[in-house]
């Protein structure tokens, strides 16, 4: 929608890999660290409150997942989370990274555990905020509008009745995923959620969901083999994810993994900057 995209315009760069134009943001100098955002989400989602904060001490690399915000994800392209983290992968090392930190927020999460097994050798290790880590045949109440199975309704869907759809149910979702904490008045436009109120966001964000639940099984069957460090860190009132099943879930399967839990809901990278952040510069350290 083109009075979106004048309200939100790109605000970073844009490289290709592996045939995807992917839209990042580049900030400071030093240890790098590369945010990876969630379902629906954008890298503004992270230059709202949480770049700046990093960019002082680090160099902090943040990214539009494919088909998300203004990155590309070309037809035939697949939306599981181990064809994502290969897109952060090659950002990574198109951009010549020396072994990050990752932090994946929520669906970003998963995507970065998924890039530590299969590539461990390009990553530091994973500061996961908020993330997707244990299977579930159904996608959280929030998201649950996205979840069309297949492809083809899924792309009707969203090229039909999907912008009204989601404009109505907007306030309302963005209320859900933030809860209990309030929505900040300018998150439409500074966060990026305006950019989720177009077709394109709409089939792919249904994309990613799809693929997450079909995909998350085998990730979980694979916690044994990372040898990376993982910390977590959960909102207490996380109302999109609950931090037992999720964090605790996690500590269980990875036995060098830490939880820490603050005051909070799901977005806190907007909502908890300051704490988000100290806690970020812990797992650097």
């Amino acid at each position: 929608m083109e009075s979106v995209e004048r309200l939100v315009p790109p605000v970073g760069a844009f490289v290709e890999v592996g045939g995807a134009r992917v839209h990042y943001v580049d900030r400071g100098q030093g240890p790098a660290i590369v945010l990876v955002h969630g379902l629906a989400g954008t890298l503004y989602n992270f230059t709202y409150a949480l770049v700046e904060r990093l960019a002082g001490s680090f160099r902090v690399v943040a990214l539009d997942r494919t088909g998300a915000g203004y990155s590309s994800r070309p037809g035939g392209s697949s939306a599981s989370l181990f064809a994502q983290a290969g897109t952060v992968a090659g950002l990574i090392e198109r951009l010549e990274l020396e072994r990050p930190l990752v932090v994946g927020h929520s669906l970003g999460g998963a995507i970065s555990l998924a890039l530590a097994l299969e590539r461990p050798e390009l990553v530091r290790g994973l500061a996961l905020i908020a993330p997707l880590t244990q299977a579930s045949k159904a996608p959280p109440p929030a998201f649950r509008p996205l979840y069309i199975r297949p492809a083809l309704a899924r792309r009707i869907v969203a090229y039909t009745v999907g912008v009204p759809m989601a404009k109505r149910l907007a306030p309302e979702t963005i209320a859900r995923i933030f809860a209990p904490e309030a929505v900040p008045d300018d998150f439409a436009t500074r966060g990026g959620a305006l950019l989720g109120l177009r077709a394109s966001q709409f089939y792919h964000a249904g994309s990613d969901l799809v693929a997450s639940v079909a995909d998350m099984p085998e990730l979980v069957r694979r916690y044994g083999e990372l040898r990376v460090p993982v910390s977590v860190l959960f909102g207490r009132d996380d109302r999109i994810l609950n931090p037992t099943r999720h964090g605790d879930g996690l500590c269980a399967s990875v036995a060098h993994a830490q939880l820490t839990v603050i005051e909070g809901g799901h977005m806190i990278p907007a909502t908890q900057p300051d704490a988000v952040a100290e806690w970020i510069e812990a797992q650097s350290a």
